[in-house]
Order: C-alpha cells, then structure tokens, then sequence
C-alpha cells in the first residue's frame, strides 16, 4: 500500500505518520509539504519524517499529478489551519484548503487512488446553540477557515464512487504535545500560561462551548478512515470525529488546568463580548462506525504531557501569543524576511522533484 499524507509537516502530522507506520510497516509513507512549519521542531531529538519513505516539498496549489503516481490513499492535512489565519489571508486560505484540496482529489482519484481522507472541521457548526450537533444538522460556518472546509467537503461529494472512498473526518479542536507544537490553540494556550506566568487568561467570557480531541486519537481516526470501506458508512462520508466526554466550556478547559497545575490563577475576561463561536458536537456516529478507534487521552492526562513538553524544552516565554509557536505569527515573520510573497508562496518557487 502507498499513502501519500500532504501538510504532513504540520501540527498533526508527525503523530499521524508514526500512526500510520506502526499500524502498515510495510506500506509506503510519503509526504508533501509546503515546509512553512519544518523548522519549528519542539524539543524533537530526530525530525518525524524519518518515518516516510519519502518527503516531497512544494506548493498545494501546483502540486503535479506525477505525485499521485501508484498511490492507493491519499490524507490530506494541508491547510492554512485556524481562524487568525484565515481572517489575514482569506483568498489563500480558499486556494489552499479548498480549491487546491478538491484539485487534489480529483488527481488522485484519476490516478486509481481507492481513498481520500479530508482533515474536516466541527468549526463549520459555527455557532450552536441547543442539543449538541449531529451529522445531519444545519452548518453555520463563521470563519473563512470554516467557510473552506463547507465547501471542501460539498466539492469532494461528488468524486465518491464505488472506486473512490472519501471520508472528511470533522474534528473537534486539536490540543497536545507534538513534535511540532502549536500555541494557538486553546488548551495549549492555557497550558503554556499556566506553565510561564502562572496565569490562564481567558479572552472571552468563558462561556462559549468548545468540543475537543488529543492530537494523537486524531491521528488514530485517521488510521480508520484509511481502511475505511464504503460498507461501513457510505462511499461518502462526513462523521464528527471526537468524543462526547470531550465537550467542554472553555471555562471549564482552563479550571482543569488549572487543578492539573497548582497555582494557576484563571482570569476572566467578564467584559468581553460574547464568543460567537460555540458549539456543542455529537460524535455518536464515530462511535458507532470506528468503536476500536475512539480517542483514548483524557483532558487531564493531555495538560500533564503539554506541561511535561513545556517544562522539558525549558519554554519560560510568557508572552507566548507574541512568539514563532502562533502559526500567524510565524508566517508573518517569513513575510517580513521576504520569504513568503504575499499569496504565501515561497520566493525561490519551491517545486517537487521526482
């Protein structure tokens, strides 16, 4: 079996690589990133794509079909990945996550790829109030980020066939340690306050509601939807993925932080206008199509690996949400150094070579 895992560079991949290697030692791994985030290791002793057969760099956007060349799955992470980014490069973030994700699809489908994996989104249920949301629901996404994973999904629908599988996996909010560590996330950013100042500042009321999953079971749900057969669930398939146990207001996310780390102080902003970003997920459907691969990790034990990651890479930036680990941030900087045009493609016109 070969597998191709574009964005594997990112925030998810490397724990979906070592997944996937454990689970097909003999399969062939490759990747394909753009390497916007390839430098920002976190206190990895080796770089995860020691794991692939293969790591392939360029742009989504222009991606040859001589990549898909033998593949038989293709899971596509590769996104511009959260709401800030979104917000700054709206038009990028359409061109990466969702016209270069359908063009993706469909190269790979022409090529003989029996499945697609799409990282998907429960952002798109925007803000929910009521009885958590079910696959069947209204979506109302709120962010250019949500907007791209609607209509990615909407685009891939009509490439499912009896030959080609396509499984968009909805994910709650990622949160844990990872080789290459974000902070702007919301666990993570209460995590490393926590750690630094001895602080959670909350920036909403702590109201709204936020379902959640540890990096590592999205990785094992991607697992599933690789051997994924159109009788277990449909050739199309759009299922939230995460846990009922894991819907939390984001209060509540940074109370157990707190009790996991002692004294942290939480700090509520009671002024702050009401998060419109809030919803409530049921993941019944997951549980009933994937039961041996439901996520295992509970809230507790993610704060405890966060802060033993925090601790171990000596990280004592308190004014963390100004630093290189906020994806924006980041690629700001690589803006300002001239790296990155303003399309977020790289000057030297990055290409894949095969």
């Amino acid at each position: 079996m070969k597998i191709l895992i574009t964005g594997n560079m990112g925030y998810i991949g490397p724990h979906v690589v070592k997944q996937l290697r454990d689970t097909y030692p003999d399969a062939t791994l490759m990747g394909f990133d753009m390497a916007y985030f390839a430098a920002s290791l976190t206190n990895a002793v080796t770089i995860p794509e020691l794991d692939l057969d293969a790591q392939l760099f360029g742009d989504v956007r222009k991606i040859d079909a001589a990549v898909f060349q033998g593949v038989d799955v293709v899971i596509h992470l590769s996104a511009i990945s959260n709401d800030a980014m979104g917000t700054r490069f709206e038009e990028v973030t359409m061109d990466v996550n969702y016209r270069a994700g359908i063009r993706i699809a469909k190269l790979a489908k022409a090529s003989g790829a029996r499945a697609f994996v799409f990282a998907s989104s429960c952002s798109m249920y925007g803000s929910a109030d009521g009885e958590p949301k079910t696959e069947n629901d209204e979506l109302n996404p709120l962010t250019a980020y949500a907007k791209s994973k609607v209509a990615t999904e909407q685009g891939l629908a009509p490439l499912a066939d009896e030959n080609f599988t396509v499984t968009c996996l909805r994910f709650a909010t990622a949160c844990g340690m990872s080789p290459r560590l974000r902070l702007d996330l919301v666990l993570n950013d209460f995590v490393a306050g926590a750690v630094t100042s001895g602080k959670i500042e909350i920036l909403s009321d702590g109201s709204p509601w936020r379902p959640l999953i540890h990096v590592k079971d999205m990785a094992r749900a991607i697992d599933w939807a690789v051997s994924r057969t159109s009788e277990n669930g449909g050739q199309f398939l759009a299922v939230n993925t995460g846990s009922k146990a894991w819907n939390f207001q984001v209060r509540e996310i940074a109370e157990t932080v707190a009790s996991v780390i002692p004294g942290t102080q939480v700090i509520v902003n009671e002024a702050a206008l009401p998060d419109k970003r809030s919803y409530k997920v049921n993941f019944d459907l997951f549980a009933k199509l994937a039961p041996l691969h439901q996520p295992l990790y509970s809230l507790e034990r993610a704060v405890e690996e966060l802060m033993a990651g925090l601790l171990a890479m000596k990280f004592d930036n308190s004014d963390f949400r100004q630093s290189l680990f906020m994806r924006l941030k980041l690629l700001v900087s690589l803006q300002e150094d001239q790296h990155l045009s303003t399309k977020l493609e790289w000057r030297n016109n990055l290409q894949t070579t095969l």
